[in-house]
């Protein structure tokens, strides 16, 4: 699991309490220490100049006035504790020690430096052992309950004053990042608004600059090739445009002017062959094949001039469309050129109907049938259903054919796909039926789709109603 904030904002102001956290805990840990070293230097000096006195004196029974309260005192013969007392109100207390506190200031060091033991009924004593005079050990303690009492409060203090340090820090550090993004934000705004323009085809218009260009910043420098590159995109779709509106020009000019010669070719050849005279059996076969072609021919020209009208934006007809009754019309026509599939009907009883273009929408669902007639072998299931929803009409043309070859699925809307790479004409036309299926759909507001599988396929127009 990642613990670290994901935006920018969030890492930048982590970072600087983290840091900040740091600087407190070590500020406050070496305070501490020189602390507690300054409180434990007199405490020291006081047991080095008692010089076991006041164990000693627990021997004889001597007064232990003169002593300050809380004083420790014991001695030791053969690491074992003969007497040992505290100087309370009333002289010399005996703490009771236990069997583990003997222990301990038994393994304290004669002579050594004083050093700080924790008696289970003393708590935390500052203890000196020093030889005694008969092979004994005579240990003089001051208790540090006044040190833990200072330092406790140090550490409080600390405490409080880090936390509102930090809390500051947190609060004025947030602002400050906040403000030193701002160009970061300004430059992904701009971003966002790019990412919801229309790029995929037409003129397109690039208007969007970031507006911090300082080289002096870093953020003004992304700023500055943001902008740049913003300009190398905005020249490179105008170019396509241009070339794409040229294009078009040409193909619906070329269309257009291909007509006419086409339909003399055709209306020469159908002349030929209705005459009287004789005539060898090729050259009569050569005529019907010039007649055949320049049909395709003249069929292809219509789809290009249509697919060139299409995209420069010209308006359909806008009239009521029964979808019930083109449905069956087109089955009909499907059925007849395909006697050897199954053609099936799903339609409500009440009629469909959108505003749109009848002979396009006509047009859309026979070049569905086509296609499914054309790519499924006989025998095939074609079922075409209309279907009224809430806000749409839904047109699906489903069969349970092979499927779609897998590749192709994506780019199937493409005008000259097929699924037939080997450019034959046998399996199917030039591939621009599913292309005007998509261009007309898309020029009445509507939508359409595929998904395929071995055993099924099925193409799902969507028409606003």
């Amino acid at each position: 699991m990642n613990l670290l904030p994901r935006t920018l904002r969030a890492r930048l102001i982590a970072g600087l309490l983290v840091l900040l956290a740091l600087s407190c805990a070590a500020v406050g840990v070496a305070t501490s220490v020189a602390m507690e070293r300054f409180l434990l230097g007199p405490i020291d000096q006081q047991l080095a100049a008692d010089h076991g006195r006041f164990a000693a004196s627990l021997e004889h029974g001597e007064d232990t006035r003169g002593q300050a309260r809380g004083t420790f005192g014991a001695r030791l013969v053969d690491g074992r504790v003969t007497h040992a007392a505290v100087v309370s109100e009333r002289n010399g207390a005996q703490p009771g020690l236990s069997p583990d506190d003997e222990k301990t200031l038994a393994a304290l060091p004669v002579g050594g430096p004083p050093r700080t033991v924790d008696l289970s009924v003393l708590d935390d004593y500052r203890l000196l052992a020093t030889a005694g005079r008969d092979n004994d050990v005579m240990i003089t303690g001051l208790s540090l309950h006044g040190v833990e009492e200072t330092m406790n409060r140090l550490q409080l203090f600390e405490l409080v004053m880090f936390a509102g340090a930090l809390a500051a820090a947190g609060v004025a550090g947030a602002l400050w990042v906040r403000l030193a993004l701002r160009p970061l934000q300004r430059i992904a705004a701009t971003a966002r608004k790019v990412t919801e323009l229309p790029l995929a085809s037409g003129e397109v218009t690039l208007a969007e600059r970031v507006p911090d260009t300082d080289p002096r910043t870093e953020t003004g420098q992304v700023g500055a090739a943001f902008n740049r590159m913003l300009g190398h995109v905005e020249s490179a779709l105008g170019r396509r445009h241009a070339v794409e509106q040229r294009l078009r020009a040409f193909a619906a000019d070329a269309s257009h002017e291909l007509r006419t010669p086409l339909a003399a070719i055709r209306g020469h050849a159908e002349l030929a062959l209705r005459g009287d005279e004789p005539m060898a059996d090729g050259v009569r076969h050569a005529l019907g094949r010039i007649d055949a072609e320049s049909e395709r021919m003249s069929e292809l020209v219509d789809e290009l001039l249509l697919l060139a009208r299409l995209d420069a934006g010209r308006p359909l007809a806008r009239e009521e469309v029964d979808l019930s009754r083109l449905a069956i019309e087109a089955t009909g026509d499907a059925r007849a050129a395909g006697p050897g599939h199954r053609w099936q009907l799903e339609l409500p009883e009440e009629p469909v109907t959108v505003t749109g273009d009848p002979l396009r929408l006509h047009q859309v669902i026979a070049n569905l049938l086509s296609n499914a007639r054309i790519h499924t072998p006989d025998g095939t299931t074609v079922v075409v259903a209309v279907r009224r929803l809430p806000d749409a009409v839904e047109i699906t043309v489903q069969d349970d054919g092979p499927g779609i070859p897998p590749g192709l699925e994506e780019g199937i809307f493409e005008r000259f796909s097929r699924a037939d790479q080997g450019r034959s004409r046998a399996t199917g036309g030039a591939g621009l039926g599913l292309a005007i299926v998509q261009a007309v759909v898309a020029a009445h507001d509507g939508s359409v789709d595929v998904r395929s599988g071995p055993g099924r396929t099925e193409f799902r127009l969507l028409l606003p109603v």
